[in-house]
């Protein structure tokens, strides 16, 4: 790790909102909106209720503020959601209605979001997937296309096309799983946007090591556990807390433009701007490489090389 802070984005994610109260989801979109962070979410979030809430807190601000807001949102294509089909069709369709719930004419990314029901190969197909989304780019729907995904095999291969902009992968840069280094490395030096959603894994590198923590949907091993406490004490001993260190690590990396962080409420952007605030002592660093490398958190093993 080099000791350089570099300035970095923060990408605001929507995954929930709308799920709960809806006047509580409108004002936690008003406050997301008004922040000038960059917004992300998707066709198939909340059921789509997420860009549904944002469409609305959107249409209720003032002409000037609304046009820079919209230009911050990003949203993804999705699956149908009852059959998985994910067609060039059906990335006709989920712009659509991305769009519409939105209430803009276009986006400025547009991602490709979990195409596990394709191998790469179809979604690369002539009429596949992808050659929609290319499309709407040509056509000005979208400035941008992106890739988000988790695996980084599967992402690499949809890189190496060379018809993206931009890469998502989740998961795969904490404290404790550095396996999408090198492919944020990659997309940076081709010149693409890079985005690391979920810098704490799930609640394991936000809440501590605690019984019952998880890190990528599922429970954290006991060995897992054990090195994120380790990593934890070389933060106490340096006075600043595990979450906060966890973040900075996504935001100061010279490959990455935008962290992706889930935010539920004002409450919760308010925190999480605090903890990108937070000045990391160098000496944090050199004692938590010293530590040497965590227990890999996640086996990709299963999405094979057609995936």
């Amino acid at each position: 790790m080099t000791s350089r802070q570099r300035p970095t984005t923060l990408v605001l994610g929507t995954s929930g909102l709308g799920s709960g109260d809806e006047g509580a989801a409108i004002d936690t979109a008003l406050a997301l909106l008004r922040s000038e962070h960059v917004i992300d979410t998707s066709n198939i979030y909340s059921g789509g209720a997420s860009e549904r809430v944002l469409g609305r807190a959107l249409s209720t601000l003032a002409p000037e503020e609304r046009a820079p807001a919209a230009g911050r949102i990003l949203t993804k294509v999705d699956r149908d959601p009852e059959t998985g089909r994910f067609d060039a069709d059906r990335v006709r369709q989920s712009v659509e209605e991305s769009l519409g719930r939105l209430g803009v004419d276009q986006v400025t990314l547009l991602h490709l979001h979990d195409p596990y029901v394709l191998t790469v190969r179809e979604a690369l197909a002539p009429r596949g997937a992808v050659s929609a989304l290319v499309r709407l780019r040509e056509e000005g729907v979208a400035a941008e296309i992106g890739i988000a995904a988790g695996p980084v095999r599967m992402l690499q291969r949809y890189v190496d096309s060379g018809l993206f902009d931009a890469v998502l992968c989740h998961n795969r840069y904490t404290l404790v799983d550095r396996s999408a280094a090198s492919l944020f490395r990659d997309a940076h030096d081709r010149g693409m946007r890079v985005f690391n959603a979920a810098p704490f894994g799930g609640d394991l590198l936000a809440g501590g090591p605690r019984d019952g923590a998880r890190y990528h949907y599922r429970p954290a091993s006991a060995e897992l556990r054990d090195w994120t406490r380790r990593a934890e004490v070389v933060c106490a001993r340096h006075d600043v807390p595990l979450p906060a260190v966890a973040l900075n690590l996504s935001l100061r990396a010279d490959t990455i433009d935008g962290t992706v962080v889930g935010v539920s409420s004002p409450a919760r952007l308010h925190a999480l701007e605090r903890l990108a605030a937070t000045v990391v002592p160098a000496a944090v660093w050199t004692e938590l490489d010293a530590l040497g490398p965590a227990p890999s958190p996640i086996d990709d093993s299963a999405y094979g090389e057609d995936e």
